[in-house]
């Protein structure tokens, strides 16, 4: 379903970075120091991505609380809009002049480390990793690459809505929705053979994070190649495509988005999609009978960890102020920051015990406090299935290639073979 792409963290969305190896960062220009134990002193600048609008006392109180702290420092908070914003962070980098404190996603740290801009918080601030839930703290790292790029900041997952409505027509419980792959495929072409072909249950093609959830190798030890072509990759695109040949797959999944999905659920034309609990209001204002009769399951996986989004807070390397900027994305990300932000918005903390608090682990009967309960529990074990360097490019890529398999112009193994090759080729060219 449609949710708010910063409060859903639809991470990775952003165009591939191109840094030149030699960029250095910091507003002056000069080198700074990986060490970070000295005093806490000096100007740095925080830049976040599109948060002003919504959340500016909030931010603001972060900031002169930090001040307080630490008396000596002052922090500028800077704000950059949605938009070209992987395109500002590239600028800034070549120009030498990237903020001290950076929001990034994953795929936006990546580059950044390859470049020697991120600051390694193995090395800087390893003291602090015990702090955040260890697949969080991981979700910063690159692979082929020793190190921490960015303290976790919030995350994401959601569950799967599916309409009860439907299942009874089928004849399935509508209180046993699949939990597993085969659960999830043997109930979609019941559902699309009751229903004549009218009634699909799924709205997508596979994406990236399918085949992770799949068990899928995505990409070898060494993060010199990808490796989604492997047998059960090549599994998973087949029963997709007999899901296609039989309409269980909507006919319009290779070209939706997460709108016309949406719309497809709310109609009644697709049994199950994927959201969050903002989809909730959503769902009561625009199909209230929906709404009364929605069944609300976990995501299907067949390796017993959901996937979730993170967001993270990088320091630049060549800070002046390496102490001040290290202190402050740890202010900014730790345990009573994260959870005053979770209040405010639908995200997760990252840190460790703080999805233990009463607000996500306590029912309160409604279907919000339902949904945002299990993405909790499900988020102490989640993990990030995105490769941290797996571009919009490749998402393209992979895309077109799922679709030529499903239209039957290429077998799923000559399509996932060609979908590795074009992401490999866009690998070597990210340096």
């Amino acid at each position: 379903m449609p949710t708010s792409r910063r409060a859903a963290l639809a991470a990775a969305a952003v165009a591939v970075l191109v840094l030149p190896l030699s960029a250095c960062g910091s507003s002056d220009g000069k080198g700074g120091s990986t060490d970070a134990s000295g005093k806490v002193e000096g100007d740095i600048t925080f830049q976040t991505w599109n948060l002003r609008a919504n959340f500016k006392d909030y931010f603001e109180s972060v900031v002169a609380g930090f001040e307080s702290k630490y008396p000596g420092t002052h922090v500028k908070w800077i704000d950059q809009p949605a938009e070209g914003y992987a395109d500002k962070i590239s600028a800034d980098a070549a120009g030498g002049t990237l903020p001290d404190v950076v929001n990034v996603s994953p795929d936006l740290v990546a580059p950044l480390a390859k470049a020697g801009l991120a600051l390694d918080l193995d090395k800087a601030a390893a003291r602090y990793e015990k702090e955040y839930l260890p697949g969080a703290w991981a979700s910063h790292q690159i692979p082929g690459m020793k190190g921490t790029y960015a303290f976790p900041w919030y995350l994401n997952t959601g569950p799967l809505f599916y309409n009860k409505s439907l299942f009874r027509k089928a004849g399935l419980d509508p209180d046993r929705p699949p939990r597993t792959y085969d659960d999830l495929f043997t109930d979609a072409l019941e559902l699309a053979h009751k229903s004549g072909g009218k009634v699909a249950t799924l709205a997508n093609v596979p994406t990236i994070e399918d085949f992770g959830r799949y068990g899928v190798p995505l990409v070898n030890q060494q993060g010199t190649a990808f490796a989604f072509n492997d047998p059960k990759g090549v599994e998973l695109l087949t029963k997709y495509k007999q899901l296609y040949d039989a309409k269980a797959l909507d006919p319009q999944a290779l070209t939706a988005t997460p709108e016309s999905s949406g719309k497809k659920f709310l109609t009644g034309a697709v049994a199950m999609n994927p959201g969050s609990a903002l989809d909730l209001d959503n769902f009561k204002k625009q199909a209230p009978s929906l709404y009364r009769d929605i069944g609300i399951t976990d995501q299907i996986t067949s390796t017993g960890h959901v996937n979730m989004y993170v967001m993270g807070v990088m320091v630049n390397s060549r800070t002046r102020h390496t102490p001040a900027a290290v202190a402050f994305a740890h202010y900014v990300t730790d345990a009573a920051h994260q959870m005053a932000f979770a209040k405010k918005v639908a995200i997760f903390p990252s840190t460790a015990g703080s999805l233990d608090d009463p607000y996500f682990t306590k029912q309160d009967g409604t279907d919000e406090t339902r949904v945002r309960v299990a993405a909790a529990k499900s988020l102490k074990t989640a993990v990030n299935y995105t490769p941290v360097l797996f571009s919009d490019q490749m998402k393209t890529a992979l895309r077109n290639e799922v679709a030529k398999a499903l239209q039957g112009k290429q077998s799923p193994k000559a399509a996932l073979d060609n979908a590795v090759k074009a992401c490999d080729t866009l690998l070597r060219q990210q340096g």
